[in-house]
């Protein structure tokens, strides 16, 4: 991981430390002196004849009463997802600015720590698909058969939608609590890729859809934002592909029919074991199953709702066929004030010295005491990683 302090010129960091030494009304000899360093040592190093320690930079950033992000800070990426939004109800109104409000600051607060660390992110996206005229459908099961295609998941089945998203797609991903209506948001920026944040309050299964329906608008129409909520119709085209691409990208066709065959061999009905096996083994909800077979015509329109007639399929079901029910690994992160990554990264900054306690608080919305428990979470990370193996690059 390079640092921010590697990404400027070395007349660069010497013109900003001289800056900041006259700003403070200190003379050369004084501020070596308090450094603990030779005169000659300190003007060679604002002349950019020398390159500053990591340390000589925190002890001068110190002695000049400002930080080492305040003074190594380049212009910051801007972002400003809030203006991509539709216009939605007055109903919705206070709820989508909220939830819009809260992914704008999180993307904010990530990008900014990656540039205090020299993280770059990948940049190669897939290409984007235009939805053409004809059958909706037929195209996106193609697209999302390539998009499996180009992430190399082939027929398998995504049992962390999220870590594909972030780690192999290198979209922004955040797992947080909103209001019940909202399933997601999703929103691209050239500056940033693209953007979701989910529904914590959801279930593990519906937020996967929803995720799949947001990768069908990155993949159509990723220069529109959109906002899935509960009165999201299925009206428009682009509503019909983003829906067709998130049931075929988490279950596709070919995968189904095979795996359908193997679990109702012999079988002349389908029954809730099977439905409940099926859609633990997809990753998606019951009902989104049972769809996605009507779809393929392996059973019979209506079914769902003969189920819902007949006392549905419920949780004390899944559990005498499952043992339990399926583990949701993302409900801890969203009880997190910030993800464990942007954690993680927050930590390496304030070991740093790169943004002070009051600087990162105030980054991550954050007060005192919460930013204290989550460096204070950390600490027997950082202290087991002091004898650890370094890294190479």
């Amino acid at each position: 991981m390079s640092s921010i302090l590697e990404t400027l010129s070395t007349e660069t960091v010497g013109e900003r430390l001289r800056a900041a030494r006259e700003s403070v009304k200190l003379t050369q000899a004084v501020a070596a002196s308090d450094a603990g360093m030779a005169r000659t040592t300190l003007v060679a190093i604002e002349k950019g004849q020398r390159p500053v320690r990591f340390d000589e930079l925190q002890t001068l950033t110190a002695i000049y009463r400002t930080t080492i992000n305040e003074l190594l800070r380049q212009e910051p990426v801007q972002v400003n997802l809030l203006a991509q939004f539709r216009k939605v109800s007055d109903s919705e109104e206070v709820s989508v600015a909220q939830a819009a409000d809260l992914l704008n600051d999180l993307v904010r607060a990530e990008v900014e720590l990656e540039q205090l660390l020299g993280i770059l992110r990948s940049t190669v996206y897939p290409p984007e698909t235009p939805i053409l005229p004809g059958n909706v459908r037929m195209q996106a099961e193609q697209d999302a058969l390539d998009l499996r295609q180009w992430l190399g998941l082939g027929l398998n089945p995504i049992n962390d939608i999220v870590s594909i998203l972030e780690l192999q797609l290198g979209a922004r991903v955040y797992v947080r609590r909103l209001p019940p209506s909202i399933s997601g948001l999703f929103a691209f920026d050239d500056a940033v890729g693209p953007c979701i944040l989910l529904n914590a309050n959801h279930p593990r299964d519906r937020r996967a859809n929803t995720a799949g329906h947001e990768v069908g608008h990155f993949m159509s129409t990723r220069r529109f934002a959109d906002i899935l909520d509960d009165a999201t119709l299925e009206t428009g085209r682009e509503e019909r592909y983003a829906n067709a691409f998130g049931r075929a990208f988490l279950m596709p066709a070919r995968a189904v029919k095979q795996k359908f065959q193997d679990i109702t061999a012999g079988a002349s009905s389908l029954s809730r074991r099977h439905v409940i096996v099926l859609a633990n083994y997809f990753g998606v909800s019951r009902e989104a199953l049972v769809r996605r077979l009507e779809e393929l015509g392996l059973i019979k329109r209506g079914s769902w709702d003969w189920f819902v007639e007949n006392g549905g399929i419920t949780n004390e079901q899944v559990i005498q066929v499952l043992g339990d029910l399926p583990k949701d690994e993302h409900k801890d992160d969203a009880n997190r004030s910030i993800s464990l990554r942007m954690s993680m990264m927050a930590d390496e900054v304030w070991r740093r010295g790169l943004l002070s306690e009051g600087q990162l608080a105030r980054l991550l919305r954050l007060d005192r005491v919460e930013l204290r428990e989550l460096l204070d979470g950390l600490g027997n990370e950082g202290s087991e990683a002091d004898g650890a193996p370094k890294l190479l690059v």
